[in-house]
């Protein structure tokens, strides 16, 4: 996988990809939050019909979702420079960039992680426009959300919004009709507050 170096061009700038500049504000304090445990999106990454080797984790911040799997190359993709500072310093190779037009070439990964994220971007069609263009024939989209129309889910609204957070949040139906509009094969392997759409391309 190949990056731009890093370059800031390689983002639209904080008023078109999300929530950047709150999680480059927070990256210090991230990993404190839980970490992503990898039973929550191993279903998901079961449906992948070819090995899973490489691995490049959306929006990934500091790479918990990479760190979870035991994959010979992943990469976190992340708009926030503080982010990728502190995937870096915990040895996960990153690449600044928007999600929506990610600086990695086509059929490049046999898995694409979008973990707590999509929530948080502008363009989430384009997002999933972009994870089914860089997957391998085979490969699998795992995006982990939370379910809105749930009682947790409606106060996690509530809560982002009062952090300052503009996260737009879909029902685990919606998610799955979106990722096949993006050209992948969907289905739903966990339900619930917390839900994982898989896409396999």
């Amino acid at each position: 996988m190949k990056s731009d170096g890093g370059d800031a061009s390689a983002v639209d700038g904080p008023g078109r990809i999300g929530d950047v500049g709150i999680f480059d504000r927070v990256a210090r304090l991230y990993d404190l939050k839980p970490s992503t445990r990898r039973r929550k999106i191993e279903p998901a990454l079961d449906l992948a019909e070819r090995e899973i080797a490489r691995v490049l984790d959306v929006g990934g911040g500091t790479g918990q979702g990479v760190r979870a799997l035991d994959v010979p190359t992943g990469v976190v993709v992340d708009a926030a420079p503080g982010m990728l500072a502190r995937a870096r310093d915990r040895g996960v190779d990153g690449i600044r960039g928007d999600a929506a037009r990610l600086p990695v070439a086509d059929d490049a990964v046999d898995a694409v992680l979008i973990l707590d994220a999509l929530h948080h971007m502008a363009r989430p069609a384009a997002v999933l426009e972009e994870a089914a263009r860089v997957l391998r024939p085979g490969g699998v989209l795992v995006c982990l959300e939370f379910d809105p129309t749930t009682v947790r889910g409606r106060a996690l609204v509530a809560a982002e919004h009062l952090f300052g957070f503009d996260s737009r949040f879909f029902a685990p139906g919606d998610l799955a009709a979106m990722v096949r509009a993006a050209g992948l094969s969907a289905s739903i392997p966990r339900g619930g507050f917390e839900y994982t759409v898989a896409g396999v391309a």
